[in-house]
């Protein structure tokens, strides 16, 4: 099989595999993405499994799965954002700060609103209110819409006033 074909096949059990996760089937999403790495890895399958871990709280797996997904694609920011918010969950805050700032400089990200929003959370607990709220508002000038941006903000500036 040529290369195009292989990932075509790849492409293929990764979408079988967002589909599953979507239906809250983990253990056989979990295989089709790792089917899918085994055919042709990328960086998304590798950040998509990695998500799919952290909802069985395998947090370090799933950190491990970002890390092979930047390995393939430095420029794709979700195993950034990823592993900086697995490190907030596992309370590791300042060590979340690196990976959610690459993140939010990522060329190949679509959401970085979502870096922001998490590198104000790392602020927050760390109690560097005025970081959190420049994190917070940059969410929201990077994504209006963005409610919970907006609740997170409004409560930032009560602590700060």
């Amino acid at each position: 099989m040529n290369e195009k074909k292989y990932f075509a096949l790849a492409h293929d059990l990764f979408q079988e595999a967002c589909e599953s996760q979507m239906h809250g089937d983990l253990d056989v999403a979990i295989e089709l993405y790792q089917r899918s790495i085994e055919t042709f890895p990328t960086a998304e399958a590798h950040t998509y499994l990695g998500w799919t871990y952290s909802f069985q709280g395998k947090l370090d797996e799933a950190i491990e799965e970002c890390k092979k997904a930047i390995r393939i694609d430095p420029d794709f920011g979700n195993p950034y954002n990823d592993i900086g918010s697995y490190l907030i969950q596992k309370s590791e805050y300042q060590a979340a700060i690196p990976w959610l700032l690459k993140a939010a400089n990522a060329k190949r990200y679509d959401c970085h609103h979502y870096a922001h929003f998490n590198l104000g959370r790392a602020y927050l607990a760390l109690e560097l209110l005025n970081c959190a709220r420049e994190q917070f508002e940059q969410a929201l000038k990077l994504e209006r819409g963005y409610e919970v941006a907006r609740h997170a903000l409004r409560n930032v500036k009560k602590q700060i006033n």
